[in-house]
């Protein structure tokens, strides 16, 4: 399995060189606008075509170095080849802010916590802070093209990562965990082994409805500074819950460890069922990044020898785990607890669902591996009531 995540370290430029990164940056994006003003034009996606045509003005005019001048037109035919795929309308796409992106080897280098560079004026070699880059640095990572940020008065490279995971074959298998993602707990895991470990969001709840609040008071001012302060909130946001998701997918991950079938839910759909959902509940119900926290486990669980795979969450909280019965009337969502109609089986319905997804594990595994699964030990029929 090919994996490739985003590196983001943060490079200390003098201020000399703080001089040279924004020049560079600025010249970067001029020639993005002016290659991008030809594509619009001419409809030409080729790229020795677009060197015949612009390579000379991002020389002289701009004062381009001969590699930047390359990476500008890849990444001008980049843009315009995702406005085609995603098939929206052609039109002229521009550059708004200074940016720079930066080709392996060519570009950039990182040795010895240096940060090596190309500018206008030449190489620069910058301190990097090396924490949690190590894990890169091994020799078993390919760098790609990186993109270099400039944020709040910070300077950051975001490299995309490659390397070549084994993940483990069905047979090799030992365990499966159940995950339930939802709003009173983040995530609720079930493991073959009976067990079952809640990951509490009760408080995360409450922020989040701090959070709607306050921007619903700077909505009402419709003042600059409101508008400000608005997105400066908002990004905030967005960084607490990245990192809540970081901790309970590394948590996930670490806790059932190598050789384990992480079962999540497909929750593509998540955000349409807003249609179903009272207008001043909808915010907390679908407003949780659960897509992003997905996408970490299944990033992480290779990294640790482990497989992950989404299923079709229908029914998984409306399913009892040991008959089988399947109605709405099973689940008190209000209260979130689930009592079968037909057997009387009582738990709660953010655990029967975790149950439900680590019974889908099992039936993958029996499917794909053929009966050599029946001897696994632990099942959740024989959870406890």
């Amino acid at each position: 399995m090919i994996l490739t995540v985003t590196a983001k370290i943060k490079i200390k430029p003098t201020e000399s060189q703080v001089e040279a990164l924004h020049q560079t940056m600025i010249a970067y994006r001029q020639g993005c606008n002016l290659v991008s003003a030809l594509v619009f034009d001419t409809s030409e996606l080729n790229q020795p075509a677009l060197h015949r045509m612009s390579y000379q003005t991002l020389r002289s005019m701009i004062g381009l170095r001969s590699q930047m001048a390359q990476s500008v037109m890849k990444t001008v035919i980049a843009k315009y080849k995702a406005i085609r795929s995603n098939g929206y309308a052609w039109a002229l796409v521009r550059f708004k802010k200074p940016e720079y992106d930066l080709v392996w080897n060519r570009d950039y280098s990182l040795k010895a916590q240096l940060f090596s560079v190309n500018t206008l004026q030449g190489r620069i070699k910058i301190p990097f802070e090396a924490k949690g880059m190590e894990v890169y640095l091994d020799g078993s990572w390919t760098f790609g093209t990186a993109k270099l940020v400039y944020k709040k008065r910070k300077w950051f490279l975001h490299i995309p990562v490659t390397k070549n995971t084994e993940v483990p074959e069905l047979k090799d298998i030992k365990q499966v965990a159940g995950i339930d993602l939802g709003i009173n707990f983040i995530a609720t895991a079930y493991g073959s082994d009976g067990k079952t470990v809640f990951y509490r969001g009760r408080a995360l709840k409450r922020k989040r409805v701090n959070y709607k609040r306050l921007r619903s008071e700077l909505q009402r001012k419709q003042t600059p500074s409101s508008r400000r302060r608005l997105k400066k909130i908002g990004e905030r946001e967005n960084r607490w819950m990245t990192d809540v998701n970081h901790q309970v997918s590394k948590a996930l991950v670490t806790r059932y460890g190598a050789n384990t079938l992480f079962v999540l839910e497909d929750l593509t759909g998540v955000r349409r069922a807003t249609e179903k959902t009272k207008l001043k509940d909808r915010y907390v119900t679908v407003s949780w990044a659960f897509y992003q926290l997905r996408k970490m486990i299944e990033y992480k669980a290779p990294l640790a020898g482990s497989k992950a795979i989404a299923v079709d969450p229908k029914y998984t909280s409306q399913t009892c785990p040991l008959c089988g019965h399947i109605s709405k009337e099973n689940r008190e969502k209000r209260k979130h607890r689930f009592r079968c109609r037909t057997c009387g089986y009582e738990s709660n319905d953010d655990r029967v669902g975790a149950m439900n997804l680590c019974l889908k594990g099992k039936e993958y595994l029996l499917q794909g591996a053929g009966l050599a699964w029946l001897d696994l030990q632990g099942s959740c029929q024989s959870a406890h009531r």
